[in-house]
């Protein structure tokens, strides 16, 4: 008998310097914005908001890094950094959280091990310790 195996997809969607979406954005792998959406963003993998990329509204993923700029909240499981370049107006949802001198942050910010954080239509509960005990 054939055995199915499920690869997780190694692809990284781009959206270039001048593009501009108008919409909700949902995918299962990682994503680079340099341009600009107005709408929400969610992704069970890595986002990357670029120093020419700009979101308004809502972000959910499992890791991010920020170097350009959001104004909306921002849910991460997992790590979310910003860098230096950074602008945040919004809350932030996370596990952990990384700062860079010069990095622009207005809201509030949640940090818990304990997470319940949906990412592309999953749901993300429990702790750390959870998360390294088999399953």
């Amino acid at each position: 008998m054939a055995k199915i195996i499920e690869n997780e997809s190694n692809v990284i969607n781009q959206i270039g310097v001048g593009t501009e979406i108008t919409g909700d954005v949902t995918t299962n792998s990682d994503i680079r914005f340099d341009g600009v959406l107005t709408g929400n963003l969610k992704t069970k993998g890595k986002v990357v908001i670029g120093e020419t990329g700009a979101v308004k509204g809502e972000i959910v993923c499992k890791n991010s890094v920020l170097e350009g700029k959001v104004e909306g909240k921002i849910s991460v499981a997992e790590l979310l950094t910003l860098k230096a370049t950074s602008n945040l107006k919004g809350d932030i949802i996370t596990r952990r959280l990384a700062i860079e001198p010069g990095a622009k942050f207005s809201g509030n910010c949640s940090m818990t091990a304990e997470t319940s954080i949906p990412y592309a239509g999953k749901e993300t509960e429990g702790t750390a310790e959870d998360s390294k005990k088999p399953k």
